[in-house]
């Protein structure tokens, strides 16, 4: 049975239809990647998901006592709240479980026999809930999951309304993965988590979570690891594609040559029958024409196929750059630090040795807030650093793509705005407005979005519109700061496609031959993806002041880091065993060192004959002899021997040499008796 079931849902925003149709189900442990363009309903069918949106029309069923954990936008948190007890407010149920039990226990000390009975049946009630509710151990939960999403340790005890809106977001997040509800419904999960936060998340619902995943994100690698199925928005209906995101562009591209080949169909069959109809419509064959017409008619009405959505990709075609120096920028003993609030250093980047030649693909890496966006400051010299030089090359003509745009007219429709920004970059060059139209083709600006004001654009619209007045610019160094935050997938993919490296066509990249832009590229993002098809260099800062430098791209370089993480634990493993095996070495050489000195003690003891004597044996001879000497004792007793002289005389003797060998005998019996057992 499904946990979630919306069956025909449909909701429009005044005269704009959303969802029209559209039909989900999310059964138990499934995980759903929810893709589609920005606008097409993804989120409006979230909020459906979660009741916080009544449909026009469509049900909803909901499996009854299932928990669904939604993460939104709005953070519902205490601002008085520290970081960390908000994360552990996760376990409000568990702390009120165990107030109960308490109060169990200490009804439990003044309790007559049958109201014991009850006690400790509700005692068995609610031990049971409280390990279903996690048990005991929840503070190592907390530590690993906000450790797991960017916190650390000195982060813990601010409060909620001290934190920024990232961290918030982060916060929320958390909060939500240690509820631990049956469904996760998660819109956009990755945003301001850096690539560590991205890799962690992502183990943690593959390996950790065992509930249901529907996933809004743009984060294509996060995709392909943790999905199974893929549900595409698209003009209002859900299309579902089963697997990973690499294996949905595989099948929606089929699909999508399968619905063009019958739409074409379609169409060159209605231009058989017009051209038929037109032909014959006056003449011997009209009424055999009326007929074709009406069947016509009432077929488009009917049946007609609709064209497919993105059917052809825009030729997307970028000026060639002037020609830079061999070298662009070049940075010797670069360093970087800023003073934190309790007075201490934080160190961005040390004695930093960076040379970027021509032609080259830089990605730049790091946590957030490791330096990364002043280090690029600093190589363009907006920002100067506390130590070192910066020589930037010659005839370098450097576009940079901003986190924020300032500067834009609001009032310029998209095309106007690309004609305008590339007059400004090259003057005496003006754009048609055909080209300029082209141009936000191939970004996907539709005809009537093309026609929308700056103002208007949304986040990722605007993202687009820039990117695409950047590119087409002619310039020779392109410096993207997180270019696709507010991109969707289809935008991600057209950037990609223009700023891709020149690779030959493999089973991994059938028929991709790389971008056509020959400049230089320095880019700071977290979008995997993205670095991987577009950088061939890595710098990765740290955020504790070190940078390495790395030839290759993300996938290459995070291969490498696994690998040394488990040669490290080889080596650790092997440093335990050898640890171990030298205590057990150790151990065995004190044991027989003891052994020896115990030898040598009980060979140091006085020579005592009996040493080696079991008890038993002991006894048996202290018997003997003392019988011995009774047997003497009665005969001395005997008148008839004392007559005898001699005979009373050897008695004596013997008595006396028996008594001599009793009593160490009996001080070694004595002796073993008095050591302890």
């Amino acid at each position: 049975m499904p946990i979630l079931a919306a069956t025909n849902i449909r909701h429009a925003y005044g005269d704009v239809i959303v969802l029209d149709g559209c039909t989900l189900n999310i059964e138990p442990g499934e995980r759903i990647g929810l893709v589609g363009r920005n606008g097409a309903g993804k989120s409006t069918l979230v909020k459906v998901l979660t009741g916080q949106l009544k449909p026009d029309s469509g049900d909803l069923a909901v499996q009854r006592t299932a928990r669904i954990g939604h993460l939104t936008q709005d953070h519902s948190l205490d601002p008085g709240e520290t970081l960390r007890g908000a994360a552990e407010s996760a376990f409000a149920e568990l702390h009120a479980l165990h107030q109960q039990l308490d109060s169990v226990f200490e009804r439990m000390a003044a309790a007559d026999d049958a109201e014991l009975e009850k006690l400790l049946k509700q005692q068995e009630r609610l031990e049971r809930q409280i390990e279903a509710a996690g048990g005991y151990a929840v503070d190592h939960k907390v530590d690993a999951v906000l450790h797991g999403l960017g916190f650390t340790d000195a982060q813990f005890s601010i409060r909620v309304r001290d934190l920024s809106g990232g961290q918030k977001s982060r916060l929320s997040l958390a909060k939500l993965l240690l509820e631990d509800p049956d469904a996760l419904l998660l819109d956009e999960p990755t945003n301001h988590l850096d690539l560590d936060g991205r890799l962690w998340l992502e183990n943690f619902l593959k390996e950790e979570y065992h509930g249901a995943v529907l996933m809004i994100t743009h984060d294509r690698y996060m995709l392909d690891s943790v999905v199974s199925r893929i549900v595409e928005i698209e003009m209002g209906r859900a299309i579902d594609y089963p697997g990973n995101y690499r294996a949905f562009r595989t099948i929606r591209a089929e699909r999508r040559l399968s619905q063009h080949r019958a739409f074409e169909n379609q169409q060159s069959k209605w231009r058989q029958q017009e051209a038929y109809i037109r032909k014959y419509k006056a003449g011997q064959r009209a009424k055999q024409a009326k007929g074709r017409e009406t069947r016509l008619d009432r077929e488009r009405e009917q049946s007609a196929l609709e064209a497919p959505v993105e059917l052809a990709n825009f030729a997307l075609e970028l000026p060639k750059p002037e020609r830079t120096g061999d070298v662009v920028v070049s940075a010797r003993g670069m360093s970087k630090k800023y003073a934190n609030e309790d007075g201490s250093d934080k160190v961005l980047f040390h004695n930093l040795d960076l040379t970027i030649s021509r032609g080259e693909r830089w990605g730049i890496i790091g946590p957030n807030g490791a330096g990364k966006s002043t280090l690029i400051r600093c190589l363009l010299s907006e920002q100067q650093p506390d130590a070192g030089t910066v020589r930037i090359g010659t005839n370098v003509k450097v576009g940079y793509f901003r986190q924020t745009h300032e500067g834009i007219d609001p009032s310029l429709n998209v095309y106007r705005y690309l004609q305008r920004v590339i007059l400004k970059e090259n003057p005496g060059s003006l754009l048609s407005e055909q080209a300029a139209r082209n141009l936000a083709g191939a970004f996907l600006f539709s005809g009537e979005e093309q026609e929308k004001e700056m103002g208007v654009l949304s986040g990722g619209e605007r993202a687009r519109a820039v990117l695409a007045g950047l590119l087409a610019s002619a310039k020779n160094v392109l410096v993207l700061d997180e270019p696709t935050n507010h991109l969707d997938i289809p935008g991600a993919e057209r950037l990609e496609d223009a700023l891709a490296l020149p690779v030959e066509a493999t089973s991994e990249n059938p028929g991709r031959d790389g971008g056509a832009w020959e400049g230089t590229l320095i880019l700071i993002s977290h979008d995997r993806a993205l670095i991987d098809a577009c950088c061939d260099h890595l710098l990765i800062l740290d955020a504790h002041g070190n940078a390495e430098i790395f030839l290759g791209n993300y996938s290459k370089w995070h291969n490498r880091q696994q690998q040394r993480a488990s040669d490290r634990q080889k080596q650790e493993a092997e440093d335990k065993r050898s640890r171990e095996q030298a205590e057990k070495r150790e151990r065995a050489a004190q044991q027989e060192k003891l052994a020896q000195q115990k030898q040598s003690q009980n060979k140091q003891k006085s020579g005592n004959p009996f040493e080696r004597l079991q008890t038993s044996e002991l006894e048996k001879r202290i018997e003997k002899i003392e019988s011995r000497i009774r047997t003497i004792d009665a005969s001395l007793n005997d008148p008839d021997v004392w007559r005898d002289p001699a005979k009373c005389a050897n008695l004596g003797d013997e008595r006396t040499k028996l008594m001599e060998q009793l009593e160490p005998l009996e001080f070694e019996w004595t002796r073993r008796a008095e050591e302890p057992a």
